[in-house]
């Protein structure tokens, strides 16, 4: 199994007080089920109005969740469980409910607070309860190295200090893209063009560039979302205005009237946007830009099941020697995690680095 490098993962501040596996904690529940209805309806409803952030609210790299939070499908300070996570992408965007369990637990085992089932979706905050032992944390999604990483859409990367928060120059970039290659709207040729644009400038600039395992998979699944979920449900054509995406990226905010999918969204003509500029997975060696290596064993199109060996060992590496609570924490959630994974990616060996309950 390929371990990560611990640098990918890299903690966040946090209290000096950590919770250990023996004091009592919170036993996770299993994800929520599928939704009964799974067509469009109007999701900036009076039910969940639009606030601006309080003093303490924390939002991150995902656009999506900012909105939900900022809306009132998720807990507004940004502080959620797993269960409310999936529970609200399913709701405000019709996000596929096996896709929200699996991004959902993907983040949740890497940068959540597995004693407490609390995870935030920007920085390091006390919300989430004591952190854990290190060398774990429970940083949240801003955490550089998994669901957040290099070549980012609308927000730079780690290495240039702000991983998290809306960029304009790069939002500018994204205009002009679509301006260029969709007539003003950001489609599947723009989302084709501008993956493979960022890479490139992630490539030339920054000397720590990663593209590889999870990163690699959800890069471009990242490119083909905001046509996927944030066009109106009502639309029969798939293509993102200009004025929506500022709603979404810079505002946090459903545009007036907005009607979620009409069906059940998730990545969607991701393999697509690959295949129109194909890359390999790998990194800038050496702290060099311009120098990038092929990283052979590393998840891609065709090895899906290694996002999983990945990730496994990126758990065990955070946590070496579980105990209690935790342990039985990490087992669960370990489980849930693989429940969505054999689903999107089929035969992949389940592995149970803590045992079995």
């Amino acid at each position: 199994m390929q371990v990560p490098n611990r640098a990918l993962l890299r903690r966040q501040p946090q209290s000096s007080e950590s919770s250990s596996g023996s004091e009592q904690g919170v036993d996770p529940p299993p994800p929520p089920g599928p939704p009964t209805f799974t067509g469009t309806k109007l999701v900036n409803d009076a039910d969940h109005p639009w606030q601006p952030l309080r003093p303490g609210d924390v939002r991150g790299p995902c656009p999506a969740l900012n909105v939900l939070a900022s809306h009132g499908y998720l807990p507004r300070d940004g502080v959620a469980t797993p269960a409310q996570i999936i529970t609200a992408t399913v709701e405000g965007f019709n996000f596929e409910h096996n896709a929200a369990i699996l991004t959902t637990y993907l983040g949740h085992l890497l940068t959540g607070n597995l004693v407490t089932d609390l995870l935030s979706i920007g920085g390091a905050t006390p919300k989430t309860g004591p952190p854990p032992p290190p060398p774990a944390h429970a940083g949240g999604l801003n955490v550089h190295g998994m669901l957040e990483g290099d070549a980012g859409l609308t927000r730079g990367d780690a290495f240039f200090g702000d991983n998290h928060s809306f960029n304009q120059t790069l939002f500018d970039k994204f205009v002009d893209f679509s301006n260029r290659y969709g007539g003003g709207f950001y489609n599947l040729t723009v989302a084709e063009e501008f993956r493979y644009a960022r890479i490139q400038d992630s490539l030339a600039t920054n000397p720590e560039f990663e593209f590889r395992n999870a990163r690699f998979i959800i890069a471009y699944a990242e490119a083909v979302q905001p046509i996927n979920l944030f066009v109106d449900g009502r639309e029969t054509e798939r293509k993102l205005s200009m004025d929506d995406a500022a709603s979404f990226f810079r505002d946090m905010k459903f545009p007036d009237d907005f009607h979620r999918s009409s069906v059940p969204a998730s990545n969607e003509n991701s393999f697509q946007v690959y295949a129109a500029h194909p890359w390999s997975p790998g990194f800038n060696a050496d702290n060099q830009v311009n120098n990038y290596v092929v990283d052979p064993n590393s998840a891609d199109f065709e090895h899906p099941c290694r996002v999983y060996e990945f990730v496994v060992g990126a758990v065990q590496e955070l946590y070496p020697n579980p105990t209690g609570i935790l342990r039985r924490n990490l087992i669960k959630n370990l489980s849930y995690w693989y429940q969505a994974v054999n689903v999107a990616f089929g035969g992949c060996p389940e592995l149970f680095p803590y045992g079995q309950l």
